[in-house]
């Protein structure tokens, strides 16, 4: 989206601190994992934001590949865990919400002793929503999603 087109787009589910989070990068100067520009991302980040599941997975290739970081993934995790500290979302949303979190810590880091690189500024985006997974964890075990939260505070914990 541009200028005009990105100012008229609301949604009542959409919470303001997920706004200004999609607001505050610099999507059209930051090149996605498919070559692009990423600022195609900001759609499907808004489509995540409303709670649409297929638009957390559609970030694969886009901000993260595998055990790969792309540029976008910082911008993007901070726009995640907007949409995690805005309340719970529904299931279906919550799991692929957390898988996106678990499939971005799961990259290789790429930091060196001077900067945090990609890495390292995922891992501190999700930290911000560490007393959140820790709620989820006190529901009890046995689901999927605390099952993906176990997982994101274990590569925490390893990437500390």
């Amino acid at each position: 989206m541009r200028g005009k087109d990105k100012q008229q787009r609301s949604s009542p589910l959409v919470p303001d601190g997920v706004r200004a989070e999609l607001a505050r990068a610099d999507w059209a100067g930051v090149t996605c994992g498919c070559g692009r520009s990423a600022e195609h991302l900001e759609g499907a980040l808004w489509d995540a934001a409303e709670g649409h599941p297929a638009a957390f997975h559609a970030l694969q290739g886009h901000v993260f590949t595998g055990a790969r970081l792309w540029p976008p993934a910082p911008a993007a995790c901070a726009v995640l865990m907007a949409v995690w500290s805005a309340g719970p979302p529904r299931l279906a949303t919550r799991e692929a919400l957390l898988w996106t979190l678990l499939s971005l810590l799961s990259a290789e880091d790429d930091g060196d002793a001077y900067g945090a690189g990609l890495y390292g500024q995922v891992a501190a985006h999700v930290r911000t929503g560490l007393p959140l997974l820790i709620g989820l964890l006190e529901t009890g075990s046995g689901s999927v999603s605390v099952a993906y939260a176990e997982g994101i505070l274990e590569l925490l914990v390893l990437s500390a």
